[in-house]
């Protein structure tokens, strides 16, 4: 069976960035699972997944604009430090503002938190080394879900 929209798709993966550098993988862990054309994988791998088999093996090259997107510098701000109240900040640390997404802390200087809202691999060109597992045909219980039951998937 191909791989082909409301195909259940298994792969192992192993993500690195242009440089070789390993941002990710499946390896030690279960097999991910998702639902083809569900948009749950980024874009790029999505797209170069459809019409593959069980036992392909592929690179996969993703361009920032089909994978987290490109930088957005204006997704960079500074706030006054005062804004946190008595809360610790300090580089790296993520948190939650409302419907504004996830905000990185970059840097804490002079009374000022430099907050970045881009994903973490915005601008990155993602490099995948993908193994594909397994396909079948999604469950009627997931195309109305819209995502993956059992191994690899939710409602585990």
């Amino acid at each position: 069976m191909r791989v082909k929209n409301n195909s259940v798709v298994s792969f192992h993966y192993t993500l690195s960035d242009a440089d070789g550098k390993l941002l990710d993988t499946s390896a030690g862990n279960e097999a991910f699972a998702y639902l083809q054309g569900a948009h749950m994988i980024v874009p790029g791998l999505e797209q170069q997944m459809e019409g593959r088999a069980v036992g392909d093996k592929f690179k996969a090259v993703v361009e920032p604009a089909h994978g987290y997107g490109e930088f957005d510098a204006a997704l960079l701000q500074r706030v006054p430090i005062d804004k946190f109240g008595d809360q610790k900040v300090h580089e790296g640390m993520q948190f939650q503002a409302g419907g504004h997404g996830v905000f990185t802390v970059k840097e804490v200087a002079d009374g000022k938190v430099l907050l970045d809202g881009n994903h973490a691999l915005a601008g990155v060109t993602l490099h995948f080394d993908v193994e594909i597992t397994e396909v079948r045909d999604a469950t009627a219980d997931e195309l109305s879900h819209g995502h993956v039951h059992g191994p690899g998937g939710h409602h585990h």
